[in-house]
Parts: C-alpha cells; structure tokens; sequence
C-alpha cells in the first residue's frame, strides 16, 4: 500500500478516535454534577466539534487529491469553514478548561483567568503580526492570500498558549490534570490551525499530520478531565475565593506580554514599519484587556477589603459576646463601659450570681447546668430596658449595666430576684434557685476598675447574710473587707508567733457551783489589732481553710492541759468544739487517737463538742463520724440544742452522750421540757448561758444539775482555773464525772470514777511527735 494511503488510514482512524473520546467526555459528563457536569459538556461538546472539523479536512483533502478543487479560491473557501470549525472545538475546549474544578474558585474568577490569557494571547499575536509584517515579512514578500482564513485559528492558538500559562501559573496544587486538559487544548488548537493552513495551501500531508495530532490532543484531554475530580475544589465562601485569587495573583501574566509588545513595536518602529489596522486595533485590545482587568483588581481589593471590615466586626461581636447565652461577655461589659464613660454618670451595674448552681451542675449535670444558664439570659433580656447591657462574666456569674439612680436600680433588682428566683423546667425535672444581686452605682467612682469592685463586694455582702437578697454598696464594706482580709492574712502565722492561747469556761454542779469540767475557748491576742473574737476570726479560718490547722492545735493544747490537771489529782474533764468541717475531714477521728496517745489523756476525760447547726447539714455522715469518735472512748456533746435544726427523731438517732442547752432555752417551761428530754435518752444535760441568780434557781428546779455561765464563771486562762480547783479542797463533795454510756446503758446513772493519778507528761515533745 503506498505510504499517502497509510497515512489518509491513520488519519481516518484519528478521526474515529476523536469521536470516541467524545464519547467518553460526554459519559463523565453524565456522571458529574453541578460545575463538574458544566465543563465536562463543554469538553465533550469541543470534541464533537473537532471530530467534525477532523472528518471536513479528511475530506477535503481527499477532494483535493481527486482534483476536484481547482482553483485557490475554493482551498480557501474550505481552509476559512474548517478554521471557523477550529476555532470553535478549541474555544469550547478552552472553556471547558477553565470551568474545571480547582482551576478558578468562582464564574467571576474563570472570567479574571480569560482575561489574563487575552492579555498573553494579544502580545503573542502581536508579536506575530510584526514578524509577518513589513517591513520584517518573516515568510518573505508579500503575506499570500491564502494565510487571511488563519487569522482565527491563529487567535485561538494564541488564546489557548494563554489560558495554559495562566492554568500552569494560577491554579491551585495539584495542578497536573488541569494543565494537562491545557495542554492537549493547545496540542488540538495547534493542529487545528495546520489542519486549515495545509487545506488553503493544498498540502494534504499537511492536513493528515494535523488530524493526527489533533486526534492525540483530544486524547490527552480526554484522559486528564476525569483525573481533574481529585484536585480539591476551592472553598465556596467568597471571601474565601477572593483570598485564594489574591494569595495566588502575580504580576509576570502582565508584565512579560507589555515587555514583549513593547519590544516589537520598537523594533518594528525601527525597522521603519508603519502600524496599519491590524496593529492598532490589537494595541487598543491589549489595553482595554489591561484595563478592565486593574478594573475587576480594583473591585476585588475593594470586596476584601469590604470582607475584612465584616470579618473584624464578627470577630470583634465574638470576643466580644458569651457563646452560651448570646450576653455580652467580660471582655464587652468592660467595652460598654469604657465606651458609654459611665464613671460618674448615672447608672447603675449589677453583679449577680446564682446560689446553688453548682448543686444543678453535679446532681443534674453540665448539660443541664448550661440550659439553666441560657434560660437565665433570657429572663434577663425579658427584663430589661432598652440600653441596659446584661452580660456573662463566666460561669454562674452575670452583670447589668443599668442606666438609672440607684433607688430605681434597686427596684429593678428586686424585680430580677423574682423573674430569675422562678422555677426552670427542664426536661430532667424542674429546676429551682435564687439569685444575690449586688448594686454599685457610678456616680461616686473614679473608674471602672473601682466600680466593678464596689459591685462585686457588694455581691460578697449578699450572699454571706443569707443570699437571695439585694445590697448596695457602702463604704463601710470596704472597712469590713480589709479587715477580714488583714485578719486572715495575721492569722495564718498566729500559731507560729504564739499569739493563741485557750481559756477555759466552768462546768459547774448545781446548786453547790463546783467545777468538774471546763470548755476549752480560742482566743487571739494579736500585738497590733489588739483582742480579736472567736466569732470574727473562725468564720475566717473556715473560708480560707485554716480551721483543720486551728483545731488540731486546740486539740492538742486542751489535751495538753488536761493531761497535767489530771496528773496532778484534780477529777476534771474538758471539752473541745469542733467545727462542722474538721468533723467531715476523713482524718479528724485519727487526729483524735494521735492528741489521746500523745498526751497520755483518758478518752472519757475528753468531751468533742457539736453545734446542732453541723446536723443540717450531713445527717448520715453525721452519724458515722460521731460513732467512729466514740468507738475512740471520747464522749460527744450535742452543743446549742434548741438552736438548730435536729429534731427528735435525729436526736434519738445521734450517738451523743451529753445534751447542752442554748441560753436562749433558759425559760422555766423550757428547760425543764428538755432536761426531761434528755433524761429520757439517758443524756446528761447541762443548761448554758446562766448569767443571775433566777436563771440559776430555775434550772435548779427543772432538776438540771450541771451548768455553765457567767455566774458560775467566766472564760479565764488556765491558771485561774486551777486555782480554782485547788480550792476544792473536801474529797467528799468531788462529783463523779459522767462517763461514756453504751446503748445499753443509755438509762442508767453515770457510775462514780476517782480521780486518776496520771504522771506529768512532756506534752509538748509529744506533740511534736504527734
């Protein structure tokens, strides 16, 4: 077969080829959706139209070879429709290119992406134009008619070598399949333009080639338009889109086509060619083209700069806002008020804070808890004014910035109590709390630093006198605040400079007044702050966590002298308070044992005192601690009985030995209902607070026979009470000391105990070993 007839085959079957291709274009095409199914059409639709320019050259150059075009008007007759079928399969595939995923994030950017190859496409075209101009004529003498019908393919050409070099510059990694899918646009572009040439020219080896290289760049397109679907798509956030085209833009796309122009038009100017209107016309494109370019540029600077001013207004709403309850957060009460200057106007803020929310968030859980909280800010919202800002300083904190005289502000606040002390239904169960609100109002504050301080203690104030109540701020917080903060700061280091030291208050048998115990009293003597009360400083040691360090001393100080009254003969006992938190700690009942074995002390001669108000608290726990105290031979004193809460099925259940009156009980029809009482539960009974002799006689005559109070003694340090007791001098009046009884026991008398001799001991070696 001779070799035109193997290449007419080759190329018929490129024609096939090409035709399959778009086939399978067009079956990806159905597959895909949305963009994907846009550009894989367009693909699809480019190679259709390449197969029928592909299937028009193999004829006519089969025309041509049968001499049936005659004339060089007919060639270029064909060579101009196979151009127009050129140019439109390489637009169509172009287009089909940029709207591929990942090669533009937007229509608006593909739209960018074909102006920048204009811009390319018009200086290669320029270039071209000076080169096959006069007076440089690179193909010598005069352009033949022939080459006019390639002036559109020769635009394509140069269009698709910009499209692949804007593709290959700008799109994001990875960036292979796209600049593939270019690449085989421009192959089929190329070969399009050498298909018409080798038509106009009547060169059919020309136009065989040509089909065959125009088959394997749509191949190559076919192939690499699939593969596209792995390149990861740009966000679909415009904002995000605009940062990807300005992250990505450069400046060589433009520079280098206005260099290589320039360059050309100088040599051309040179050379002393003239610019006719091909030459103008493409000059004016390129700077139109240039133009509306630095045009969309410009919009798009001017959108992300739009962008940014939102995104720095949200970001600002965010730092700026509590993500729970939609309030404002700290950072944006403290904006507020630095913004609307409200030192020294008139307005109010109130702090607010939930009682017991942190019951909500342990007993029904976190998700619960943060309901609560957004349901909080609601009724908040609900109840203010407009202007006021209600924010959420963090937790079960909030605040309000309320724009009124305080007098008003309070009443607001007491309206609050009610709207926010309501019950909160939850799906787990209704939900009940109060609320402490603290008012500081800003007409009297230098700052905002001062004014949120007033707030917050007045706040602190609301909820150490009962909670669910309102208080406004008064200067005398502030004394009362530096003092307990001065208190608890001298009180950590009062034991180590020893300026503690225990008194002791008698109890006495009545009616004769003779000691046979005493209780142990704190007291402080600070060098500075003169004489400071037991009911001002242990409030302080309980909140700031000293009070486990106070009462070991105590118990061991007690212990201590206890441990010498008793080695020198005295028949005496002592009693110790402890406080509701020692008493819960999981170590207090070996703290006992260690203070007993140091100070070689009986247990029976100890008695461990417990305020009735301790039973409201863990009844149960309560009750396991005191029975693992008395397994220890120490007794248990149920101490301001009538005060508290205990009732008298909790009094039969408590393992106590001794039942102590309040002096506010000291009535005639009381005291004797509760010695009564506590002769019925087999407890010894003692009456305090009697301060006269009327007092005296009637516990006398309720048959109360112990007593402790101001008549029969005063709180004195422990070498007055000795004295005391060295003034009892007949063995015959001692009273029997009441013993620990077991439930057995319970009715029965206290059997009569001696004095026991116990040796003088180094109780402060011991101690230290303890």
């Amino acid at each position: 077969m001779p070799l035109p007839s193997v290449v007419a085959a080759v190329a018929t079957a490129g024609v096939v080829f090409v035709l399959v291709c778009a086939v399978r274009l067009a079956a990806s095409a159905r597959a895909r959706a949305d963009a994907r199914r846009r550009a894989h059409r367009l693909l699809a639709a480019g190679a259709v139209a390449g197969t029928l320019t592909a299937a028009g050259g193999i004829v006519a150059s089969l025309a041509l070879r049968e001499h049936m075009v005659h004339t060089q008007g007919d060639q270029t007759m064909l060579g101009s429709l196979l151009a127009v079928g050129v140019a439109l399969s390489s637009g169509l595939l172009l287009f089909g290119l940029l709207l591929l995923p990942g090669v533009a994030p937007t229509l608006s950017g593909a739209l960018r992406y074909l102006l920048d190859a204009v811009v390319i496409a018009t200086a290669i075209w320029f270039v071209g134009w000076v080169l096959l101009s006069e007076p440089t004529r690179a193909l010598g003498g005069s352009t033949p008619r022939w080459c006019q019908p390639l002036l559109i393919p020769a635009a394509v050409v140069a269009l698709s070598i910009g499209v692949t070099a804007i593709t290959m510059m700008r799109a994001p990694r990875p960036r292979g399949p796209v600049v593939w899918v270019g690449c085989g646009a421009t192959v089929a572009a190329v070969s399009g333009l050498g298909l018409a040439g080798g038509v106009c020219q009547g060169a059919t080896s020309l136009v065989y080639a040509s089909v065959i290289a125009f088959a394997a760049g749509i191949g190559v397109v076919a192939v690499a338009a699939p593969r596209t679907d792995r390149v990861l798509a740009p966000p679909g956030d415009p904002g995000s889109a605009i940062d990807e085209e300005l992250s990505r833009r450069g400046s060589a796309y433009a520079f280098l086509p206005m260099a290589a122009m320039a360059a050309s038009a100088l040599y051309h100017l040179v050379r002393g060619g003239d610019f006719d209107l091909v030459g103008i016309v493409t000059g004016s494109l390129e700077g139109f083209v240039l133009v509306a370019r630095q045009f969309l540029a410009l919009r798009d600077v001017k959108a992300y700069a739009e962008k940014l001013r939102d995104r720095e207004a949200h970001f600002r709403e965010l730092a700026h806002t509590d993500p729970l309850t939609g309030l404002a957060n700290r950072r944006g009460l403290l904006s507020a008020l630095e913004d609307e200057q409200v030192a020294g106007a008139e307005a109010v803020l109130l702090a607010l804070d939930l009682d017991g929310f942190k019951n909500v968030n342990d007993m029904r859980g976190h998700d619960v808890g943060d309901a609560v909280l957004v349901e909080v800010g609601q009724r908040l919202r609900m109840n203010l004014r407009p202007g006021d800002v209600a924010a959420r300083l963090g937790g079960d904190e909030f605040a309000v910035l309320m724009w009124a005289r305080p007098a008003e502000a309070k009443r607001a606040a007491s309206r609050l109590l009610s709207a926010l002390g309501g019950p909160y239904e939850q799906e787990m169960g209704t939900v009940f709390l109060s609320v402490s609100i603290g008012l500081a109002g800003c007409a009297t504050v230098p700052d905002v630093t001062t004014l949120l301080r007033n707030a917050d203690l007045a706040l602190r104030w609301a909820k150490t006198h009962g909670k669910n109540r309102v208080e406004l701020y008064d200067v005398e917080y502030d004394v009362k605040l530096r003092r307990r903060t001065e208190l608890e700061h001298e009180l950590r280091g009062a034991i180590d400079r020893d300026e503690l030291h225990l008194q002791y208050q008698p109890v006495v048998v009545l009616p004769d007044v003779r000691p046979v115990g005493a209780e142990a009293l704190l007291r402080w003597q600070h060098p500075r702050l003169g004489r400071v009360g037991p009911d001002e400083f242990i409030p302080v040691a309980e909140e700031c966590g000293m009070i486990n360090r106070l009462g070991a001393w105590v118990l061991h100080q007690a212990c201590h002298q206890l441990s010498r009254w008793l080695a020198e003969g005295h028949d005496v006992w002592v009693s110790v308070n402890v406080s509701p938190r020692e008493l819960h700690a999981t170590c207090y009942v070996d703290q006992v044992k260690d203070a007993l074995r140091a100070h070689r002390v009986p247990p029976q001669r100890l008695v461990l005192e417990v305020t009735e108000h301790a039973v409201s608290t863990d009844v149960e726990e309560l009750i396991r601690r005191l029975r693992d105290l008395r397994e220890t031979g120490v007794r248990i004193a149920l101490d301001d009985f009538g005060a508290g809460y205990s009732s008298l099925g909790q009094l039969r259940r408590l393992p106590v030995d001794i039942l102590k009156i309040d002096h506010s009980l000291v009535v005639k029809e009381m005291v004797r209902v509760v010695v009564e009482l506590g002769h019925q539960f087999g407890l010894e009974v003692i009456a305090e607070g009697i301060g006269d002799q009327r007092q005296m006689a009637m516990v006398v005559e309720a048959g109360c026979k112990l007593g402790q109070g101001y008549l029969s003694g005063w709180p004195v340090p422990a070498e007055h009470f000795e004295a005391r007791l060295e003034s009892v001098t007949s063995p015959a009046r001692v009273v029997p000391v009441p013993e620990q009884k077991s439930d057995r026991e319970q009715n029965a008398g206290p059997p009569p105990r001696r004095a026991q001799n116990v040796r003088a001991v180094d109780s402060a070696r011991e101690m230290r070993q303890a």
